[in-house]
């Protein structure tokens, strides 16, 4: 697609409009938290309320795994590793508690391997923290690896009291988190998170069918997990693959079971065919500029680090709009290829996607004239 650009200097920011048009199509849904992102270009393609702390609920043994399947990646324990089953364990999370379990019996030792199978298919609590108590010797110490952990996946607001998701009040994630953590999940640790799309697994003569609806409705839903919280009501993330396309969603605050299994079937079939992908910049193509202060050239290109596609939707009028952002002025020497800030991609007042800028040439320290101008003008410039 063809574009072209108008390129406005106003502080901190560069701002770029393009004569493309885009408009979403009039669609909704009851969910009253939401995020859907794009899995190949990254595009937003529904957010509502998704920054809100809200209880995770079940979904909280999405970050439980995680913990676990690092640590198998890592060697820190191994498939076979078996764990005893506490008596916290069994009455919180086992057959007497009333809530997902896997009913391992009190005092038993189970294999890990069969704890991320329970964890995972059937989201049973007693897994959960059996895993936790094995692992870091009581469930408390282990929720706060979870948090910790949240924070190196780029999830700021996450926090965990528990290893189940339990209602406790201190217990909370947000949707954008939830696709954060979804998405991790299937990119590095591929060979765990197939276990999410098992149909049903069978532990000491127990079979047991995988909790997630969209599972068994063959939709092309390969994971993840449901939940529920008091208060808060029905909540999901998953994961969808149709053709070459994959999406990822995460949404909550749905007044049933059967709501839930309907909103989240609509959604995915709207992100599935109501969008197309369309190239906005072609790699290394120059969308703007930035200031550079004390150098031998005064400006310098800012490219796109790689193609940017983004996903539009199908007969739409919306403006689609582009704004750099990069600290301004830039110091020399810059190195060309360095990133220096981010465009943002706006459909209407939707933001859509947010991707890197970097240099396009490198630029060196100017004459000691030229800096004394660049100085005399950054003053006047705050001056002002």
């Amino acid at each position: 697609m063809r574009i072209k650009l108008l390129a406005v200097v106003a502080s901190l920011v560069v701002t770029v409009s393009t004569n493309a048009v885009a408009q979403t199509p009039a669609f909704d849904t009851k969910a009253k938290q939401i995020y859907l992102v794009d899995g190949e270009t990254g595009t937003v393609l529904f957010a509502r309320g998704e920054d809100e702390p809200v209880p995770p609920a079940s979904l909280a043994k999405l970050m439980a795994m995680e913990v676990v399947f690092e640590a198998l990646d890592k060697g820190e324990l191994s498939p076979e590793t078996t764990y005893e089953v506490s008596e916290h364990a069994w009455r919180t999370g086992g057959a007497p508690s009333g809530t997902s379990t896997m009913f391992a019996a009190i005092k038993s030792r189970i294999r890990v391997a069969d704890l991320i199978q329970g964890a995972t298919v059937q989201l049973a609590n007693d897994a959960c923290i059996i895993l936790a108590e094995g692992m870091t010797g009581s469930e408390a110490a282990f929720a706060k690896r979870m948090t910790a952990r949240a924070r190196e996946l780029g999830m700021p607001i996450a926090t965990f009291n528990n290893a189940t998701g339990l209602p406790d009040p201190a217990n909370k994630v947000t949707m954008r988190e939830l696709v954060t953590l979804a998405r991790h999940l299937r990119e590095a640790h591929p060979n765990y998170y197939r276990l999410y799309s098992q149909a049903e697994f069978e532990w000491n003569k127990i079979l047991q069918r995988n909790r997630n609806p969209l599972i068994a409705a063959n939709v092309g839903v390969d994971g993840l997990a449901t939940g529920f919280a008091e208060g808060f009501g029905f909540s999901l993330a998953a994961s969808m693959q149709r053709g070459d396309r994959r999406v990822y969603l995460a949404m909550g605050g749905l007044e049933s079971d059967k709501e839930r299994t309907e909103e989240s079937r609509r959604v995915l079939d709207w992100a599935m065919t109501a969008f197309e992908k369309r190239r906005i910049f072609a790699d290394g193509e120059a969308i703007g500029e930035a200031s550079v202060y004390g150098g031998a050239a005064s400006r310098v290109a800012l490219v796109a680090g790689g193609p940017i596609d983004v996903l539009l939707p199908v007969n739409n009028a919306e403006r689609l709009t582009a704004r750099i952002v990069y600290r301004w002025p830039l110091t020399a020497p810059v190195a060309a290829g360095q990133q220096v800030g981010v465009v943002k991609l706006w459909n209407g007042e939707r933001l859509m996607l947010e991707v890197p800028v970097r240099t396009g040439s490198a630029v060196e320290v100017g004459t000691l004239t030229s800096r004394a101008i660049d100085a005399l003008q950054e003053l006047l410039f705050f001056w002002l």
